[in-house]
Formats: C-alpha cells, sequence, structure tokens
C-alpha cells in the first residue's frame, strides 16, 4: 500500500523491546512508520493498544531541537509528559497521554542519529514505485474542542496556523457533520488539520465521548482510482475505508 502503490521511499526498519517498525517518507517531507508488536513480554503497550482498540493510528511524532526545552514547555501548559527516555542521546523522547492530547499519543523526539538499520525490503515487499509518487499531504485529527486542541498543537508545540474555516462550503473536503477547523503546517513538511463538529450528527457521533480521534491521511495522488480499495466520494476525492487498510482511513485527492 504505502510503498508500491503510494511510493513511499524505504527510510528504514528496526525492532526494538515492545514494537518492530518500517518507516517510509513522502516527498512532502513526513515520514509514515508502521508498527507491530514484538518482544511483548518486556513491553506490552503496542499489543494493549491493538487489543483495547484495534489497528489504526497510533500517535504523532514531532520532533524538537531540545528535548529538554520541550518537556518543560508541555509541562508548564498543563501537559505532563509520560514515558520520558532520556538514555541515549541518538533518540530521546517524551510522550503526552492522549487523554490529555486530545485523543491520539504525541511522541516529542531529539535525534541525533539518522543512522537507521536499512536492510532491503523483503521479498513480499514490492521494490518497485510509481513513476509519480503520491505526496502525503495532511494528518486530518477530528477533536471535541478545538480552541484546546489548537492551545496544544499552536500554542505549545508550535504549528503555524495556514488555513481556517467553517465546514467544507469551502471546497476543502472536511469529514461529513465538521464545523470549524483549522490546518497547522511545521517547518519539516508536516500539516495537521484540527476539526471540530458542528454539533451532532455524523462526525461528532464518530468521535463519541473521547476528546479526539485520527480520521484519515490525505494523500494527493495522479489516478486515485488505480488505488485498491479506493472508492469514489462525493466531495471529488476517493477514500480507503478503515476495514480496507488495516484500521487507517485514507482520502486520496487527485492530483
Amino acid at each position: 500500500r504505502y510503498r508500491a502503490e503510494l511510493g513511499g521511499e524505504w527510510v528504514g526498519s528496526g525492532a526494538t523491546v515492545g514494537f518492530a517498525n518500517n518507516q517510509l517518507r513522502y516527498t512532502s517531507g513526513m515520514n509514515l512508520e508502521i508498527l507491530r508488536p514484538h518482544r511483548v513480554e518486556e513491553n506490552d503497550f503496542l499489543r494493549r493498544f491493538l487489543d483495547h482498540s484495534g489497528p489504526g493510528p497510533h500517535h504523532l511524532t514531532f520532533k524538537v531541537a531540545d528535548i529538554h526545552v520541550a518537556i518543560d514547555a508541555v509541562t508548564a501548559a498543563g501537559y505532563p509528559p509520560v514515558s520520558v527516555n532520556l538514555e541515549f542521546r541518538e533518540w530521546m523522547e517524551a510522550f503526552l497521554h492522549p487523554k490529555s492530547s486530545h485523543g491520539v499519543v504525541v511522541q516529542v523526539a531529539e535525534s541525533h542519529d539518522e543512522g537507521w538499520d536499512r536492510p532491503p525490503p523483503p521479498d513480499q515487499f514490492p521494490a518497485a514505485m510509481p513513476s509519480n509518487p503520491a505526496t502525503l499531504v495532511r494528518v486530518t485529527h477530528a477533536v471535541a474542542a478545538l480552541d484546546a486542541a489548537r492551545a496544544l498543537f499552536e500554542d505549545v508545540l508550535l504549528g503555524e496556523e495556514i488555513a481556517q474555516g467553517v465546514g467544507s462550503s469551502d471546497g476543502n473536503r472536511l469529514p461529513e457533520g465538521s464545523g470549524r477547523w483549522r490546518e497547522l503546517a511545521w517547518p519539516g513538511g508536516g500539516h495537521l488539520r484540527l476539526v471540530e463538529p458542528d454539533g451532532g450528527g455524523e462526525l461528532s457521533d464518530w468521535i463519541g465521548r473521547r476528546t479526539g480521534r485520527v480520521h484519515h491521511i490525505a494523500f494527493a495522488v495522479d489516478d486515485p482510482a488505480a488505488i485498491q480499495g479506493a472508492s469514489p466520494a462525493a466531495d471529488g476525492t476517493w477514500v480507503v475505508d478503515p476495514e480496507d487498510n488495516l484500521g487507517t482511513r485514507l482520502v486520496l485527492e487527485p492530483r
């Protein structure tokens, strides 16, 4: 899906206590990481997540210049981090619990080693890529309270607002039942759209009693119909439903 169909560049893979991963990079600058449980007898965080929530989006990662400054900032703002690990200079990290970070795990990390373990993809992982790879446009995160979410992602994590609006009348391809929304961008190419339900309706029902849920990942592609499992939507996009994509909804915007 993410390499042969969408053209992600192979970055690397690895395995450690609790999880193994593959990571792909897209031309927009954002990376997508695929996780599976590994050595769960030593750390079962991912196994517990899957057992509780099923497969789907797990966390958003923000790289920072100084992890100590970042920890102080999120703590002072009322988002005390959990699972802080500063043991290895190559990768120091802290997490915000989804109960405080609007329904999604947030990871802040300081990295000083891009020397990934880069084995060639296994035989069953196609090496071929599309001639014109997809662009990972944004992650769309539905939140129960837009102003509260903005306080975290804009004021604390320093996302720059690049667009805002109300509903989908502006053609911005929002989930059914969307109200106010803001799109934020970061220097590395990351884009996050925060969407608040307009009251009752489909999006509100989908969030339920949560403070938020990652609704979809948006890609811009030349031919959405060529992506396996994609179906046309009324707004001109094509959608791969979560049940056809291991729990993660894809929205494909024609390029």
